[in-house]
């Protein structure tokens, strides 16, 4: 077995995802170092207090979107990596039957941080391209123009030192997961199967019996999903609501990154789940069962979850704008109070139930596609 870079490449979600978190920090963190040594240059108290606000917001921004951001990433990478060992299992094992020690093998997966790099490098590079757009948009009165000097310590910080944790994190993780008995993995399972009764689904119909059991096997895809519905919520409510707080560059910036992370997860999330439980909806199909049916019983279940995320995403962005008045602001001038955006907040859900709708929409076309023949001849 050969882990090609062609198998790192493939995911573009963790490179987008590392991107828009490198992208933010970028130029709030240069910003950040090239302000801090022209406090002196202020005259007026009110001018120190803006200076100060801009310089919390700077670090409090970079703090939220890199470190949660990079959780996210981090999680997704180990998500790609189970997927990957368990669908490349019998070849794992013929590779361990042949006398491969554990560490051989899991230095193999060093190419699945490739997809780290790739995004942190374009994101600095766009926070680069986008550095005296945003300089111009964060002025502040009694400094002047703020020059743009580069720091080289940022990018070992937001492009080195992440690819190589990323990879550190994929060969540990694969190293864990490739340790389980040849056996098993010449087999092609992942585990010891222990059949148990379960009598509660004797009360229960067949569609809703797999709709429950998708749920318990595909528990990550349901923090993807509810993290999809979470960042629309709270991205796309934030970007329209800081008007009054910050500019229309970085609010607009907000919204675009809040719904390609929402895009990006949603399409990873339910894509895994239809490759995971395409053999299912194939004989499903063969069986009788309509297009409807099929993607209720796959799909049906994740739409509370969905709800979920859209509602904790909408507490999110008004404790945090709160947060950012009342703490980051507090001794500024003229700044005004925030108010949670009814109409702002009903658009979003607007949008979101029409878009939510859309993507099953379309996955359901994509389940009446599914051939038994093609999936029989996969596996």
């Amino acid at each position: 077995m050969v882990i090609s870079i062609k198998d790192g490449l493939k995911l573009i979600g963790i490179s987008i995802v590392c991107c828009c978190a490198v992208f933010v920090c970028t130029f709030m963190l240069n910003y950040y170092m090239d302000v801090f040594p022209l406090r002196d240059r202020l005259t007026e108290q009110s001018m120190v207090f803006l200076y100060e606000a801009q310089i919390a917001t700077a670090k409090f921004t970079s703090v939220i979107t890199g470190g949660v951001l990079g959780l996210v990433a981090a999680g997704m990478l180990v998500f790609y990596i189970k997927i990957y060992v368990d669908s490349h299992s019998q070849q794992i094992g013929i590779i361990k039957a042949l006398g491969y020690s554990r560490v051989q093998v899991a230095l193999r997966f060093w190419v699945f941080g490739l997809s780290a790099f790739i995004g942190c490098a374009l994101g600095f590079a766009c926070g680069w391209a986008a550095m005296r757009f945003i300089y111009d948009g964060l002025t502040i009165e009694g400094i002047g123009e703020i020059p743009i000097n580069f720091h080289a310590e940022l990018l070992v910080g937001l492009v080195i030192a992440p690819s190589v944790l990323f990879t550190v994190i994929a060969c540990l993780y694969a190293y864990v997961s490739v340790s389980r008995p040849v056996m098993w993995l010449l087999r092609g399972t992942g585990k010891n199967i222990k059949i148990k009764k379960n009598n509660k689904f004797k009360s229960r119909s067949f569609l809703a019996a797999m709709c429950f059991e998708t749920l318990k096997n595909k528990k990550v895809l349901v923090f993807f999903v509810a993290f999809s519905c979470f960042c629309f919520a709270a991205m796309v409510q934030m970007g329209l609501s800081m008007e009054n707080l910050t500019t229309a560059t970085m609010g607009y910036m907000i919204l675009a990154i809040g719904l390609i992370l929402a895009v990006i997860t949603m399409f990873m999330a339910i894509t895994s789940l239809l490759r995971g439980n395409s053999k299912n909806i194939s004989i499903m199909r063969a069986f009788g069962y309509s297009m409807k049916e099929c993607a209720l019983s796959v799909l049906g279940g994740f739409v509370p979850f969905a709800f979920i995320g859209f509602g904790v995403g909408t507490a999110y962005q008004y404790g945090l704008l709160q947060l950012m008045v009342n703490l980051v602001f507090a001794d500024v001038a003229e700044v005004p109070e925030y108010h949670f955006n009814v109409p702002v907040f009903f658009i979003t859900l607007a949008s979101f139930i029409v878009c939510y709708a859309g993507v099953m929409a379309y996955y359901m076309l994509k389940i009446n596609k599914i051939s038994l023949k093609e999936t029989m001849l996969e596996n």
